[in-house]
Protein backbone atom coordinates (compact mmCIF):
# COMPACT_ATOMS: atom_id res chain seq x y z
CA UNK A 1 0.00 0.00 0.00
CA UNK A 2 0.76 3.77 -0.68
CA UNK A 3 0.54 5.84 2.51
CA UNK A 4 0.70 9.45 2.41
CA UNK A 5 0.64 10.90 6.20
CA UNK A 6 0.65 14.69 7.04
CA UNK A 7 1.95 15.47 10.63
CA UNK A 8 2.23 19.40 11.43
CA UNK A 9 4.24 19.54 14.88
CA UNK A 10 6.57 17.40 17.43
CA UNK A 11 4.01 15.36 19.07
CA UNK A 12 2.30 14.22 15.60
CA UNK A 13 5.87 13.55 14.12
CA UNK A 14 6.12 11.04 17.11
CA UNK A 15 2.83 9.49 16.90
CA UNK A 16 2.81 9.23 12.85
CA UNK A 17 6.50 7.62 13.50
CA UNK A 18 5.18 5.04 15.22
CA UNK A 19 1.86 4.36 12.99
CA UNK A 20 4.31 4.01 10.23
CA UNK A 21 6.35 1.40 12.00
CA UNK A 22 3.28 -0.57 12.82
CA UNK A 23 2.13 -0.15 8.99
CA UNK A 24 5.16 -1.43 8.13
CA UNK A 25 5.03 -4.97 10.59
CA UNK A 26 1.48 -5.92 9.16
CA UNK A 27 2.18 -4.31 5.58
CA UNK A 28 6.14 -5.10 3.83
CA UNK A 29 5.64 -3.33 0.72
CA UNK A 30 4.51 -0.22 2.31
CA UNK A 31 5.62 2.88 0.91
CA UNK A 32 5.36 6.66 2.08
CA UNK A 33 5.90 10.01 1.50
CA UNK A 34 4.95 12.54 4.26
CA UNK A 35 5.05 16.03 5.92
CA UNK A 36 6.68 15.42 9.45
CA UNK A 37 10.04 15.08 11.00
CA UNK A 38 13.02 13.67 12.06
CA UNK A 39 10.70 10.58 13.55
CA UNK A 40 8.92 9.69 10.73
CA UNK A 41 12.24 10.10 8.61
CA UNK A 42 13.84 7.57 10.91
CA UNK A 43 10.85 5.26 10.64
CA UNK A 44 10.43 5.75 6.86
CA UNK A 45 13.60 4.32 6.37
CA UNK A 46 14.14 3.50 2.63
CA UNK A 47 10.72 3.15 2.39
CA UNK A 48 9.36 6.91 2.43
CA UNK A 49 10.32 10.47 1.37
CA UNK A 50 10.13 13.64 3.35
CA UNK A 51 8.38 16.22 1.33
CA UNK A 52 8.39 18.96 3.74
CA UNK A 53 9.47 18.83 7.13
CA UNK A 54 6.74 20.36 9.84
CA UNK A 55 8.80 22.99 11.41
CA UNK A 56 8.48 25.43 8.62
CA UNK A 57 4.85 24.92 9.16
CA UNK A 58 4.63 24.94 12.73
CA UNK A 59 2.75 28.25 13.94
CA UNK A 60 0.16 29.27 16.37
CA UNK A 61 -1.94 32.21 17.01
CA UNK A 62 -3.32 35.10 14.48
CA UNK A 63 -0.62 36.95 14.14
CA UNK A 64 2.63 34.58 13.62
CA UNK A 65 -0.19 32.42 11.30
CA UNK A 66 -0.48 35.71 9.28
CA UNK A 67 3.15 36.61 9.13
CA UNK A 68 4.40 32.80 7.83
CA UNK A 69 0.90 32.92 5.30
CA UNK A 70 2.77 32.71 2.30
CA UNK A 71 5.07 29.95 3.41
CA UNK A 72 1.73 27.79 4.94
CA UNK A 73 0.14 28.46 1.54
CA UNK A 74 3.01 27.09 -0.35
CA UNK A 75 3.49 24.21 1.65
CA UNK A 76 -0.23 23.52 1.03
CA UNK A 77 0.27 24.31 -2.79
CA UNK A 78 3.02 21.46 -2.54
CA UNK A 79 1.19 19.13 -0.92
CA UNK A 80 -1.85 18.85 -2.89
CA UNK A 81 0.25 18.27 -5.95
CA UNK A 82 2.24 15.92 -3.93
CA UNK A 83 -0.35 13.85 -3.65
CA UNK A 84 -1.88 13.94 -6.94
CA UNK A 85 1.23 13.19 -8.75
CA UNK A 86 2.06 10.11 -6.17
CA UNK A 87 -1.69 8.96 -6.52
CA UNK A 88 -1.49 7.03 -2.60
CA UNK A 89 -4.35 4.26 -1.67
CA UNK A 90 -5.13 6.63 1.80
CA UNK A 91 -3.84 10.16 3.09
CA UNK A 92 -3.64 9.50 6.63
CA UNK A 93 -4.44 13.06 8.92
CA UNK A 94 -2.59 13.45 11.75
CA UNK A 95 -4.28 16.18 14.31
CA UNK A 96 -3.17 19.80 12.64
CA UNK A 97 -6.80 20.65 11.61
CA UNK A 98 -6.38 23.71 9.99
CA UNK A 99 -4.37 22.39 7.25
CA UNK A 100 -5.31 18.83 7.15
CA UNK A 101 -8.99 19.16 6.94
CA UNK A 102 -8.19 21.67 3.46
CA UNK A 103 -6.02 18.69 2.29
CA UNK A 104 -9.04 16.27 3.60
CA UNK A 105 -11.35 18.31 1.41
CA UNK A 106 -8.83 18.39 -1.70
CA UNK A 107 -8.72 14.71 -1.83
CA UNK A 108 -11.92 13.83 -1.45
CA UNK A 109 -13.22 16.33 -3.94
CA UNK A 110 -10.39 15.91 -6.73
CA UNK A 111 -9.14 12.69 -6.09
CA UNK A 112 -12.28 10.40 -4.38
CA UNK A 113 -10.96 7.15 -5.25
CA UNK A 114 -8.17 7.75 -2.69
CA UNK A 115 -9.23 7.05 1.45
CA UNK A 116 -8.82 9.65 3.77
CA UNK A 117 -7.90 8.62 7.18
CA UNK A 118 -8.01 11.14 10.87
CA UNK A 119 -5.14 9.66 13.66
CA UNK A 120 -5.63 11.35 16.64
CA UNK A 121 -9.12 14.13 15.77
CA UNK A 122 -8.29 17.62 16.37
CA UNK A 123 -9.83 18.85 19.78
CA UNK A 124 -13.40 19.89 18.16
CA UNK A 125 -14.97 19.03 21.53
CA UNK A 126 -13.05 21.85 23.33
CA UNK A 127 -14.01 24.62 20.26
CA UNK A 128 -14.58 24.71 16.87
CA UNK A 129 -17.42 22.42 16.91
CA UNK A 130 -19.28 22.95 13.49
CA UNK A 131 -16.07 21.36 11.93
CA UNK A 132 -17.94 18.25 12.35
CA UNK A 133 -19.51 19.04 9.43
CA UNK A 134 -16.44 18.80 7.45
CA UNK A 135 -15.07 15.73 8.96
CA UNK A 136 -18.60 14.02 7.83
CA UNK A 137 -18.05 14.85 4.32
CA UNK A 138 -14.06 14.69 3.87
CA UNK A 139 -12.83 11.89 6.06
CA UNK A 140 -13.87 8.38 5.95
CA UNK A 141 -12.40 6.79 9.11
CA UNK A 142 -11.54 8.72 12.28
CA UNK A 143 -8.92 7.29 14.94
CA UNK A 144 -9.37 8.69 18.76
CA UNK A 145 -6.73 8.74 20.78
CA UNK A 146 -8.97 9.76 23.56
CA UNK A 147 -11.53 7.57 25.38
CA UNK A 148 -14.42 10.52 25.60
CA UNK A 149 -14.00 11.42 22.23
CA UNK A 150 -15.84 8.33 21.28
CA UNK A 151 -19.04 9.57 23.11
CA UNK A 152 -18.47 13.11 21.55
CA UNK A 153 -18.46 11.62 17.94
CA UNK A 154 -20.73 8.82 17.93
CA UNK A 155 -23.50 9.81 20.94
CA UNK A 156 -23.46 13.53 20.37
CA UNK A 157 -22.77 13.68 16.14
CA UNK A 158 -23.81 10.33 14.95
CA UNK A 159 -19.92 10.46 13.37
CA UNK A 160 -18.75 6.44 13.57
CA UNK A 161 -15.35 6.47 15.03
CA UNK A 162 -12.82 3.97 16.09
CA UNK A 163 -11.39 3.86 19.27
CA UNK A 164 -7.52 2.96 19.22
CA UNK A 165 -5.86 3.04 22.71
CA UNK A 166 -3.64 6.17 23.18
CA UNK A 167 -0.32 6.34 21.67
CA UNK A 168 0.93 8.60 24.85
CA UNK A 169 0.73 5.69 26.86
CA UNK A 170 1.96 3.13 24.84
CA UNK A 171 5.20 5.58 24.45
CA UNK A 172 5.31 5.89 27.84
CA UNK A 173 5.26 2.47 28.73
CA UNK A 174 7.79 1.66 26.25
CA UNK A 175 10.01 3.77 27.34
CA UNK A 176 9.88 2.61 31.05
CA UNK A 177 10.26 -0.69 30.05
CA UNK A 178 14.37 0.41 29.59
CA UNK A 179 14.45 3.50 31.35
CA UNK A 180 16.33 2.26 34.29
CA UNK A 181 19.22 0.52 32.25
CA UNK A 182 20.58 3.90 30.24
CA UNK A 183 19.57 6.28 33.26
CA UNK A 184 23.18 6.42 34.99
CA UNK A 185 24.67 7.35 31.86
CA UNK A 186 21.66 10.15 31.41
CA UNK A 187 22.64 11.33 34.36
CA UNK A 188 26.13 10.99 33.89
CA UNK A 189 26.11 13.11 30.64
CA UNK A 190 23.67 15.45 31.51
CA UNK A 191 25.63 16.46 34.35
CA UNK A 192 22.54 16.03 36.87
CA UNK A 193 24.47 13.24 39.31
CA UNK A 194 24.39 14.16 43.19
CA UNK A 195 21.69 14.46 45.99
CA UNK A 196 19.78 17.82 44.57
CA UNK A 197 16.10 16.53 43.33
CA UNK A 198 15.23 17.67 40.11
CA UNK A 199 11.97 20.04 38.96
CA UNK A 200 11.54 20.12 35.56
CA UNK A 201 10.23 22.96 33.45
CA UNK A 202 7.61 21.80 30.12
CA UNK A 203 7.32 25.38 28.62
CA UNK A 204 5.49 24.19 25.19
CA UNK A 205 6.89 22.96 22.07
CA UNK A 206 6.32 26.08 20.14
CA UNK A 207 8.65 29.54 20.34
CA UNK A 208 5.52 31.48 21.10
CA UNK A 209 5.00 29.08 23.90
CA UNK A 210 8.35 28.93 24.89
CA UNK A 211 8.09 33.34 25.45
CA UNK A 212 5.03 33.23 26.85
CA UNK A 213 5.32 30.64 29.78
CA UNK A 214 9.25 30.02 30.45
CA UNK A 215 10.18 33.31 32.12
CA UNK A 216 7.75 33.62 34.42
CA UNK A 217 7.99 29.76 35.43
CA UNK A 218 11.72 30.81 36.12
CA UNK A 219 10.59 33.78 38.36
CA UNK A 220 8.67 30.97 40.19
CA UNK A 221 10.91 28.38 40.70
CA UNK A 222 13.50 31.16 41.87
CA UNK A 223 13.32 30.44 45.62
CA UNK A 224 13.75 26.66 44.71
CA UNK A 225 17.38 27.00 42.63
CA UNK A 226 19.06 26.04 46.37
CA UNK A 227 17.58 23.21 46.93
CA UNK A 228 16.85 21.75 43.85
CA UNK A 229 18.41 21.14 40.01
CA UNK A 230 15.64 23.47 37.76
CA UNK A 231 15.89 21.94 33.89
CA UNK A 232 14.15 22.73 31.24
CA UNK A 233 13.21 20.22 28.59
CA UNK A 234 14.04 21.38 25.10
CA UNK A 235 11.67 21.26 22.34
CA UNK A 236 12.23 19.00 19.10
CA UNK A 237 11.86 22.23 16.52
CA UNK A 238 13.63 25.10 18.67
CA UNK A 239 17.66 25.53 19.24
CA UNK A 240 19.39 26.03 22.32
CA UNK A 241 20.20 29.75 21.00
CA UNK A 242 16.29 30.15 21.31
CA UNK A 243 16.36 29.24 25.35
CA UNK A 244 19.54 31.32 26.24
CA UNK A 245 17.75 34.30 26.04
CA UNK A 246 15.82 33.60 29.40
CA UNK A 247 18.27 31.66 31.06
CA UNK A 248 20.45 34.17 31.25
CA UNK A 249 22.10 35.08 34.53
CA UNK A 250 19.91 32.13 35.92
CA UNK A 251 21.05 28.75 37.99
CA UNK A 252 19.08 26.40 35.26
CA UNK A 253 19.86 23.23 32.83
CA UNK A 254 18.69 23.70 29.27
CA UNK A 255 18.23 19.88 28.89
CA UNK A 256 18.71 19.23 24.74
CA UNK A 257 15.99 18.02 22.75
CA UNK A 258 15.08 14.37 22.89
CA UNK A 259 15.61 13.94 26.18
CA UNK A 260 12.28 14.95 27.95
CA UNK A 261 11.03 11.40 28.95
CA UNK A 262 14.58 10.49 31.03
CA UNK A 263 13.95 13.64 32.49
CA UNK A 264 10.51 13.17 33.67
CA UNK A 265 12.22 9.67 34.87
CA UNK A 266 13.77 11.59 37.26
CA UNK A 267 11.89 14.49 38.02
CA UNK A 268 10.07 15.60 41.33
CA UNK A 269 7.50 17.92 40.36
CA UNK A 270 7.23 19.96 37.33
CA UNK A 271 5.99 22.70 35.64
CA UNK A 272 4.23 21.77 32.06
CA UNK A 273 2.16 23.89 29.43
CA UNK A 274 -0.90 22.40 28.48
CA UNK A 275 -0.71 19.95 25.92
CA UNK A 276 0.25 16.09 25.08
CA UNK A 277 2.93 16.96 28.02
CA UNK A 278 0.50 17.27 30.36
CA UNK A 279 -0.77 13.89 29.97
CA UNK A 280 2.89 12.47 29.46
CA UNK A 281 4.26 14.13 33.44
CA UNK A 282 1.20 11.72 34.21
CA UNK A 283 2.40 8.60 32.66
CA UNK A 284 5.42 9.36 34.80
CA UNK A 285 4.17 9.53 37.86
CA UNK A 286 5.56 13.22 38.39
CA UNK A 287 2.96 16.18 40.02
CA UNK A 288 2.87 18.81 38.15
CA UNK A 289 0.63 22.37 37.56
CA UNK A 290 -0.25 23.21 34.44
CA UNK A 291 0.66 27.00 33.03
CA UNK A 292 -0.65 28.49 30.27
CA UNK A 293 -0.51 32.41 29.95
CA UNK A 294 -3.40 33.64 27.50
CA UNK A 295 -3.43 36.94 26.20
CA UNK A 296 -6.01 39.96 27.96
CA UNK A 297 -6.55 37.24 30.77
CA UNK A 298 -9.68 38.22 31.78
CA UNK A 299 -11.45 38.18 28.38
CA UNK A 300 -9.83 34.56 28.15
CA UNK A 301 -11.16 33.29 31.54
CA UNK A 302 -14.79 34.60 30.27
CA UNK A 303 -13.83 32.59 26.86
CA UNK A 304 -13.23 29.60 28.43
CA UNK A 305 -16.48 29.62 30.77
CA UNK A 306 -18.52 30.89 28.01
CA UNK A 307 -17.89 29.70 24.37
CA UNK A 308 -14.70 26.73 25.17
CA UNK A 309 -17.21 23.61 25.12
CA UNK A 310 -14.85 21.87 27.78
CA UNK A 311 -14.11 22.17 31.62
CA UNK A 312 -10.65 21.66 31.68
CA UNK A 313 -7.24 22.61 29.37
CA UNK A 314 -5.30 19.66 30.22
CA UNK A 315 -5.82 16.28 29.18
CA UNK A 316 -5.07 14.99 32.68
CA UNK A 317 -8.36 16.28 33.92
CA UNK A 318 -10.24 16.00 30.63
CA UNK A 319 -9.65 12.13 30.50
CA UNK A 320 -10.40 11.94 34.66
CA UNK A 321 -13.53 14.43 34.19
CA UNK A 322 -12.39 16.27 37.03
CA UNK A 323 -9.65 18.01 38.38
CA UNK A 324 -6.30 16.71 39.30
CA UNK A 325 -4.02 19.34 38.31
CA UNK A 326 -4.01 22.52 38.55
CA UNK A 327 -4.77 24.64 35.79
CA UNK A 328 -3.24 27.83 35.73
CA UNK A 329 -4.12 29.75 32.56
CA UNK A 330 -5.99 33.58 31.86
CA UNK A 331 -6.24 35.04 35.08
CA UNK A 332 -4.88 32.49 37.69
CA UNK A 333 -1.49 32.15 35.69
CA UNK A 334 1.15 34.58 37.66
CA UNK A 335 3.98 33.64 39.62
CA UNK A 336 2.54 33.54 43.39
CA UNK A 337 -0.26 31.09 41.51
CA UNK A 338 3.04 29.39 40.39
CA UNK A 339 4.51 29.26 43.35
CA UNK A 340 1.98 28.01 45.46
CA UNK A 341 1.02 25.22 43.62
CA UNK A 342 4.55 24.01 43.63
CA UNK A 343 5.03 24.27 47.11
CA UNK A 344 1.59 21.92 47.83
CA UNK A 345 3.22 19.15 45.05
CA UNK A 346 6.20 18.95 46.80
CA UNK A 347 5.56 19.17 50.52
CA UNK A 348 1.77 19.04 51.01
CA UNK A 349 -1.13 15.93 50.85
CA UNK A 350 -1.64 17.66 47.56
CA UNK A 351 1.18 15.43 46.11
CA UNK A 352 -0.19 12.22 46.89
CA UNK A 353 -3.49 13.28 46.24
CA UNK A 354 -2.46 13.98 42.63
CA UNK A 355 -0.41 10.46 42.21
CA UNK A 356 -3.63 8.15 43.18
CA UNK A 357 -6.14 10.50 40.00
CA UNK A 358 -3.06 9.64 37.90
CA UNK A 359 -3.94 6.20 38.66
CA UNK A 360 -7.33 6.68 37.71
CA UNK A 361 -6.38 9.02 34.53
CA UNK A 362 -4.27 5.02 33.49
CA UNK A 363 -7.76 3.11 34.08
CA UNK A 364 -9.56 5.02 31.66
CA UNK A 365 -6.78 5.36 28.81
CA UNK A 366 -7.15 1.47 28.85
CA UNK A 367 -4.19 -1.26 27.76
CA UNK A 368 -4.37 -0.90 23.80
CA UNK A 369 -1.80 -0.55 22.11
CA UNK A 370 -2.75 2.47 19.71
CA UNK A 371 -0.76 1.97 16.79
CA UNK A 372 -0.67 -1.71 16.42
CA UNK A 373 -4.35 -1.68 16.69
CA UNK A 374 -4.67 1.27 14.34
CA UNK A 375 -3.00 0.17 11.70
CA UNK A 376 -4.86 -2.96 11.89
CA UNK A 377 -8.25 -1.65 11.37
CA UNK A 378 -6.51 0.36 8.45
CA UNK A 379 -5.03 -2.49 6.91
CA UNK A 380 -8.36 -4.42 7.46
CA UNK A 381 -10.39 -1.46 5.84
CA UNK A 382 -8.02 -0.54 2.78
CA UNK A 383 -7.92 -4.44 1.65
CA UNK A 384 -11.99 -4.46 1.59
Amino acid sequence: MKYYIIAGEASGDLHAANLMASLVKKDPEAQFRFFGGDNMLAAAGDKGHLTMHYSELAYMGFIPVLLHLPQIMRGMKLCKQDISQWQPDVVILVDYAGFNLKIAKYVKQKLPHVRTFYYIAPKIWAWKEYRIKDFKRYVDEMFCILPFEKEFFEGKHNYPVHYVGNPTADEVIGFLKGAEAGNEKFLNDSKLTGDKPVIALLPGSRRQEIKDNLPVMLEAVKDYIDKYRVVIAGAPSVDAPYYNRFMDGKEVRLLERGNTYQLLYNASAALVTSGTATLETALFNVPQAVCYKTPVPSLARWAFNHIIKCKYISLVNLIADREIVPELFADRFSVSEIRQCLHNILFTDEREEMLRGYENVRQKLGKLCAPDNAADIMLGILKH
